[in-house]
């Protein structure tokens, strides 16, 4: 070993004990035929190698900078530490595999790379572990965008940050600097590219307590876990190695909106097996299964006709879920909460959040089902209908809604009643009550008829005036002419407004003008009465009428004027001379072409 080496204190273990005191003393010398022997001899106990060849060796000693290597050459080997970064548990006798760089330096030193020797063989040695699936061990060198640059037998790998634990890792720095074990997942040859997986030997080893807890699970079983996730469907629960799922529903007897409001993350809590699927690795967890149901502990003496205060937690349209204690729901349907008959939604009513009070009408403690009213704290308003809504009497409504044959209104909540479309007016005919009214209008209705077993009012608006169709007989005579404005035009007529706000029908042949075009919207005209019917309210009119009329009576006017002239001629002929026939023959002839011409 050269003083260099021994400078450095290297630790060497099972070497010959080397007599310092001796060096350079006058001692025994050797003739030439003793030392070629024991060169001979000594040559014979060294290794053959050469420079530039890859061979393990043994370490033989240790210093905060550099391992001595012994290869079986004359000489040990010096590799600087830094080279075993990635082995911070190299020791004493461990074999390494080493890269020759020279033989000799200009001190005689043996050169030796383990750097270089794992560049080389790390590829033969990556696909080797890749084909068997082995695991290998490497240091974490730095981070990069992703994951971490990991140092595998001395070249670089990656590690995908999904890749390091089978949880979510946030900080990726903690781990740069140490060793890791991994598999080799993937490796690209043209770009040289490993890729390495951390996270495929943790799963591996969670499988195996997968299997086991597994195997060991029963229905009804109660165990202890760890909240590991929290959704809004529900709450995944580690039972050491195994996750279990507790869904929303099965948190708590009562409703709740989010998981959050029953437990927290890192909770240790007790859970029961519900069901679990061994094939699918699913586990099926309770909470509320832990304590009674609610419906169990509920008061023995509580009856339908009771009444319960609770807070509305569902509102639906056909009516609303009252919570009156932890676990125990009754139901408000819509009908039970107004008197009302005209249709509405338990919104119109309730909010999420109300307290209520409420009337127990049904109640099931085998299935666990409750029916509720709120319409049964108020008196029922028809006990007084046919008194104060008596027929024949005028009140106000309040339109509620329409239908194609007529208008719902209320009275006073609970009762309502029905304007058919023929009783809103005795003039107007509408294709839909919408054209009449709003809704929320106020109107006038007159009682028509009572129903109070079926609950139901027939009212009318028109009744609160007098017929006028009796009146509008003596107006209309047929045959007359009426001004009026064309209201409504279709391919079978038009709708007339006359005098009065009376609608009248003019079909479509009689809407022909003098001049030949057709009567428009909205025009003014003259419209002659063909028909009147009272009791049909129903008024037929027609426009062609009143200017064919008048042409007709000018064209009798002037036939009586003409005969008349032609029987004046014929009585004075015998007086006249032959002079005067002539001119009087002159007169009878234009006579007779214009009445042809006429005609």
């Amino acid at each position: 070993m050269s003083e260099e080496t021994n400078e450095q204190e290297v630790s060497v273990v099972n070497r010959e004990e080397f007599n310092w005191d001796e060096l350079g003393k006058k001692g025994k010398t050797y003739n030439a035929a003793d030392r070629e022997q024991f060169e001979k001899m000594y040559e014979e106990t060294m290794s053959s190698v050469a420079e530039h060849e890859i061979m393990d060796g043994k370490v033989v000693g240790l210093t905060n900078k550099d391992v001595l290597i012994n290869i079986g050459y004359k000489s040990e080997g010096i590799v600087p530490r830094t080279e075993f970064r990635y082995n911070n548990d190299l020791k004493i006798d461990d074999l390494v595999e080493v890269y020759i760089d020279k033989l000799e330096d200009k001190n005689g030193q043996l050169l030796l790379s383990h750097k270089k020797a794992r560049a080389i063989r790390a590829w033969d040695r990556v696909q080797e572990v890749h084909a068997k699936d082995l695991v290998i061990t490497g240091l974490i060198k730095c981070r990069t965008k992703g994951g971490l640059i990991a140092d595998v037998f001395g070249i670089e790998a990656f590690l995908p940050g999904s890749q390091i634990d089978v949880k979510p890792i946030r900080d990726y720095d903690v781990y740069v600097g140490k060793n890791m074990e991994f598999k080799v997942v993937k490796i690209n040859h043209e770009f040289k590219n490993i890729v390495v997986s951390h996270k495929i030997l943790l799963e591996e080893e969670l499988e195996e307590q997968k299997k086991a807890i597994m195997s060991q699970l029963e229905k009804g079983q109660v165990l202890e876990g760890v909240v590991k996730n929290i959704t809004s469907y529900g709450v995944f629960i580690d039972l050491g190695g195994v996750d279990g799922l507790i869904h929303i529903t099965d948190l708590s007897w009562g409703r709740i909106n989010h998981p959050e409001e029953i437990v927290q993350l890192d909770e240790k809590i007790k859970v029961v097996v519900l069901d679990y699927d061994e094939e699918k690795k699913r586990i099926a967890l309770g909470l509320k299964q832990l304590t009674a149901h609610p419906w169990e502990q509920l008061d023995v003496n509580l009856a339908p006709g009771d009444k319960v205060k609770g807070k509305v937690v569902v509102l639906a349209d056909y009516g609303a879920f009252v919570e009156i204690a932890t676990g125990v729901e009754g139901l408000i349907h819509v009908s039970e909460m107004s008197w009302s008959q005209h249709l509405r939604s338990a919104q119109d009513f309730l909010k999420v959040g109300d307290e209520v009070e409420a009337v127990v009408l049904t109640l099931d403690r085998d299935e666990r089902k409750m029916s509720l009213g709120i319409k049964q704290l108020r008196p029922d308003p028809w006990t007084e209908v046919p008194t104060k809504y008596a027929s024949g009497t005028q009140h106000t409504a309040t339109v509620k809604n329409f239908t194609n044959y007529g208008i719902f209104v209320e009275l006073e909540e609970g009762v309502d009643g029905l304007i058919h479309i023929s009783d809103l007016s005795w003039t107007r005919k509408f294709k839909h009550p919408s054209e009449f009214c709003k809704l929320e209008d106020k109107i006038d209705v007159k009682v028509l008829e009572i129903d109070p077993e079926n609950r139901r009012l027939s009212l009318g608006h028109k009744q609160l005036e007098q017929d006028p169709w009796e009146v509008f007989s003596t107006v209309f005579d047929k045959d007359e002419n009426h001004e009026g404005t064309v209201i409504e035009l279709n391919d079978k007529g038009a709708v007339v407004s006359l005098a009065y706000g009376i609608e009248a029908f003019a079909p479509m042949k009689y809407l022909k003008k003098e001049d030949g075009s057709k009567v428009q919207l909205d025009e003014k005209l003259l419209f002659a009465i063909l028909e009147f019917s009272k009791e049909d309210k129903k008024i037929l009119i027609s426009h062609t009428r009143t200017w064919e009329a008048v042409k007709e009576d000018a064209q009798k006017a002037e036939e009586k004027s003409t005969r008349k002239a032609v029987k004046q001629v014929n009585k004075n002929v015998e007086k006249t001379t032959l002079g005067d026939l002539g001119v009087l023959g002159d007169l009878k002839t234009k006579m007779e072409e214009e009445e042809k011409k006429n005609k």
